[in-house]
């Protein structure tokens, strides 16, 4: 997933003053429409699954574990592959690795359309999306190295703000125009909708962008730092997502905790002793450049566990159509525009530690009163809630990248906006697969207590694991030829149990919220020269 102010630009050319060139190639404006397109596709498609996931579920059967791995695949691709392709474009040029990664988003997001439409397969669309996600990777450190490179100083501020309000605007669309794909054609247009745009892109982009010279200095990719990051956030994300199947206290989840453990522990040792690391570890020895990622994990943490379950609850509970949902998550995706701009000029008068702690702090309040909502609540009463989250969230994204790339050492700028982008997309992965797992947990310890209250037939142990996975996703499993009555009793249980699943992945969210407010009381500004700010605003 993209976001409006994701824009740290990375690479070894961040520095270097373009020049101005007459005729198609290399022009700035085109650059700029052609950078804004190929991203528009991240963008959109960040938001635009969240409405789809619902009907990906149904269509499928699929269980929650399987509907969270459409997500988190695609995120753990993104989050160990953004820096290491920021090198390959520094090391080969930017205009390859963009034009690359348009094709590559665009084939990868037909591939899960036909996944869906012909082969029917859940495991096959995990699958692609974890290549989209390589190949989303490919697109936006490069559209933004190839807009530094193409546009003279005076001038960028306005092209990234034009470049940041595409995305902004493109994310916003998304659960409008899924909604829109979803309910009157199928879920799989969602993906299918990337094909045109990736070939308008690609085209624009082989005529118009011009390639960014090739950096020696990045020389070194650091293989065995890539392939442990991985291992790790593989190992946590894969024990937190099978933990409610395994038991926590099972040796399964155990062993896939401690490898994880393992291979943090391995990579550390890695970065410490690598001539030319993947993550230099002395970028952590700045406290707020420090308190800045664990912001940006938190912030991210909580908007994706809101927009994850709530379009199960919109849908699968109240029975709105995916149009009607994507219009409830409007609120926060448009407060995230509007207050992005007006939370960098706050920012600029007082600093980011003020805003940031106040903006956690109302996201805590916003996902507290989230986990309010019950099932006889008005759908119009997460409208406010939506709206607090994003204006609370928009101080977060922008202070934190300016606290994590201007605390950094001058030579580390490109590195560090490398682990702000990489910790957004880790934050999203952690909190889909740790609110889940709380949801699981809810749901394996309250549904057979109430099913049996309600006196509802008795279930074996393999009809009961089916009853379970439904209820993860609000849904109610009632079958044809069943009473009226057997069938209003199981859709109460089985909604009232996905409900008190909702409210505790939500209170827990809203502490995890408060615990960012704390750690932005370590913030600071940075000293990063006028240049790096220019680029994080």
């Amino acid at each position: 997933m993209s976001h409006p102010v994701d824009v740290t630009v990375t690479g070894a050319h961040a520095a270097a003053t373009p020049v101005r060139r007459k005729g198609v190639r290399g022009n700035p404006g085109l650059t700029l429409l052609a950078a804004a397109l190929g991203v528009m596709m991240v963008a959109i498609d960040g938001t635009i699954v969240a409405v789809a996931n619902p009907s990906i579920q149904a269509h499928l059967g699929a269980s929650l574990a399987d509907i969270q791995w459409v997500t988190n695949g695609y995120l753990l691709a993104l989050a160990v592959t953004l820096i290491t392709i920021g090198k390959i474009g520094d090391r080969f040029g930017h205009k390859k690795v963009f034009l690359t990664g348009i094709v590559g988003f665009g084939a990868t997001s037909a591939a899960i359309g036909l996944s869906g439409s012909i082969a029917n397969s859940i495991t096959m669309i995990i699958a692609f999306r974890i290549l989209q996600g390589v190949f989303g990777a490919m697109l936006q450190p490069t559209a933004l190295a190839l807009i530094r490179e193409t546009f003279p100083a005076q001038k960028l501020n306005g092209a990234i703000g034009i470049w940041g309000g595409v995305i902004g605007a493109s994310s916003a669309a998304g659960p409008i125009v899924g909604g829109l794909l979803v309910q009157h054609l199928n879920w799989e247009s969602c993906f299918y909708v990337n094909v045109p745009v990736g070939l308008i892109a690609l085209a624009v982009g082989l005529f118009v962008l011009r390639e960014t010279p090739p950096s020696p200095a990045a020389r070194s990719f650091d293989i065995p730092g890539i392939g442990l990051l991985t291992a790790f956030l593989f190992l946590m994300v894969w024990g937190l997502i099978k933990a409610p199947d395994y038991g926590w206290t099972s040796a399964h989840t155990f062993a896939f905790f401690a490898a994880a453990i393992v291979a943090l522990i391995a990579f550390i040792v890695r970065e410490s002793k690598a001539k030319e690391p993947l993550l230099p570890l002395r970028l952590f020895r700045s406290v707020p450049l420090s308190a800045g990622t664990v912001l940006v994990l938190t912030l991210m943490f909580a908007m994706f566990g809101a927009m994850f379950f709530m379009t199960f609850f919109m849908e699968n509970v109240h029975g709105l159509d995916p149009v009607a949902t994507g219009v409830r998550l409007l609120p926060m995706t448009g407060m995230l525009i509007v207050g992005a701009p007006l939370s960098g000029v706050l920012i600029t008068k007082t600093g980011p530690r003020v805003p940031m702690v106040a903006g956690m702090l109302m996201s805590a309040v916003a996902l507290f009163g989230l986990s309010r909502i019950g099932l006889d609540s008005s759908l119009n009463d997460t409208i406010l809630w939506f709206a607090l989250l994003g204006l609370g969230l928009s101080p977060v994204m922008v202070g934190a990248t300016e606290v994590i790339v201007g605390n950094a050492a001058v030579e580390l700028a490109g590195v560090a906006g490398g682990l702000q982008s990489t910790a957004m997309q880790v934050g999203g992965t952690i909190g889909t697969a740790v609110l889940g797992a709380v949801m699981s947990a809810k749901v394996n310890s309250l549904l057979p207590a109430r099913w049996a209250a309600a006196r509802l037939p008795a279930l074996d142990a393999s009809q009961l694991a089916a009853v379970k996975s439904a209820t993860t996703v609000g849904v109610a499993p009632v079958r044809n030829g069943m009473s009226p009555q057997v069938a209003a009793a199981i859709t109460d249980v089985t909604h009232q149990t996905f409900i008190s699943g909702m409210t505790a992945s939500f209170l827990v969210a809203s502490l995890v919220a408060i615990g960012g407010a704390l750690v932005a009381l370590l913030t600071k500004k940075g000293n990063a020269p006028a240049e790096v700010h220019a680029v994080v605003h």
